[in-house]
């Protein structure tokens, strides 16, 4: 299913499957407990585009509705939420990216990966070509600072923070489109007889008070329990996989931040130059960090590989793949380079590496990497309209009594 590129409306046949499902799950009421999409979808009858994005970032995909419905197939109805919101979802991340133009590396992933890291990799080999004769290359460079003897510390602080910097105000642009469209929208199911709210975003600091339930279901992954018994991984049958591989490489990522924070301090702070001992803490953290993504990575690849296709969208599935293989490629290249740092490969490794970590900088705005900024900040949303409906029904019952 190709993506529509524009900014105004989601690809007309995602959202126009994805209305009937709501409808027809709205009225069923049978999976209300599963995940909070349907008293999301309560919450916005109307479900018009911005609603649509709100409540396919909040889906979590862990399909246990499509194995529940008594209206899946071979029902006539057909119904099949879960591709229905991973066709929208993914037309979300295309439809509010920022610059536009770079919005078409959702439709081809993996090309949009390796041509991310060609272009990152081969800059760094010519610097570090410029600042290390050819036949030095394979020298063993040890001690303080010798990752610098191969590309001089201004040079990679350079070209993360362009990088980083080029993608976090990319995001955020993204970010911002998408509270817009998605809490613009809402009228108050639990509120009948207001009339509908202006299509204006909120301000933030009205739903301040919701980002801390949102963090917390975000770090925990509530909503990918199924209802309590766990995601439909393979099958019918739920399994706790699912989140536990989601888990190790989530705070694998976070465990190598973690490192890279730490081998800040040491520099500035302690005057210490990497490569740094193995017992210190960066190379701790960011050793547990790396082993922990291959696992999720490793985890959540067998997982697609073997689950049912019925529930999932091909093009998010190429989206998943082509960012399992970048995320396993880091850490498989960071581990490697620590273990082989005194070796004759340093260099070529340190290039590598480089080069894969700044392609992962790049594309964060431009594929599934987005998936967890959308989602928190649908969680967000969803936990503010909570928060409003619970004092809603407590005004309701005080002025009642």
């Amino acid at each position: 299913m190709p993506l529509m590129m524009g900014v105004e409306q989601p690809t007309a046949e995602a959202e126009a499957e994805a209305q009937r499902a709501l409808h027809i799950c709205t009225v069923c009421g049978y999976c209300n407990g599963l995940c909070p999409v349907f008293d999301a979808a309560k919450r916005r009858p109307r479900l018009a585009a911005g609603d649509l994005d709100q409540i396919a970032n909040l889906c979590h995909h862990c399909r246990s509705c499509l194995y529940a419905c008594q209206y899946a197939p071979p029902h006539p109805f057909a119904l099949n939420l879960p591709l229905a919101l991973a066709r929208v979802r993914l037309d979300s991340y295309a439809r509010h990216a920022w610059p536009q133009p770079l919005a078409r590396l959702f439709a081809n992933p993996h090309r949009a990966a390796l041509l991310a890291s060609l272009m990152t990799t081969l800059p760094v080999c010519a610097l570090v070509s410029i600042n290390v004769p050819v036949e030095r290359l394979w020298t063993v460079y040890q001690g303080p600072g010798a990752f610098y003897q191969i590309l001089p510390w201004g040079w990679m602080v350079l070209l993360a923070g362009l990088s980083l910097g080029w993608s976090l105000l990319a995001l955020g642009i993204g970010l911002r489109r998408f509270w817009h469209a998605s809490t613009g929208t809402v009228h108050s199911a639990y509120e009948p007889d207001a009339p509908p709210e202006p299509d204006a975003p909120p301000p933030l600091r009205r739903a301040l008070p919701a980002l801390a339930t949102a963090l917390r279901e975000a770090l925990t992954l509530r909503h990918l329990h199924g209802g309590g018994a766990g995601c439909a991984d393979l099958d019918a049958r739920p399994s706790h996989w699912r989140r536990r591989w989601h888990h190790a490489l989530f705070y694998g990522v976070l465990l190598s931040v973690a490192a890279t924070m730490a081998a800040t301090l040491y520099h500035h702070l302690l005057g210490r130059l990497a490569p740094y001992p193995f017992w210190s803490a960066p190379v701790l953290l960011g050793s547990a960090g790396g082993g922990l993504m291959l696992v999720g990575v490793v985890g959540l690849g067998w997982l697609g590989a073997r689950a049912d296709p019925a529930p999932n969208a091909p093009d998010s599935q190429r989206a998943n793949r082509a960012l399992l293989w970048l995320l396993g490629a880091v850490a498989l290249s960071g581990l490697l380079l620590l273990l082989w740092r005194e070796t004759p490969a340093m260099a070529l490794l340190l290039m590598l590496h480089l080069g894969l970590v700044l392609a992962l900088f790049l594309l964060l705005p431009y594929s599934k990497l987005v998936h967890g900024p959308y989602r928190l900040a649908a969680l967000w949303c969803d936990a503010w309209e909570r928060q409003r409906q619970l004092q809603a029904q407590e005004q309701g019952g005080s002025t009642d009594g």
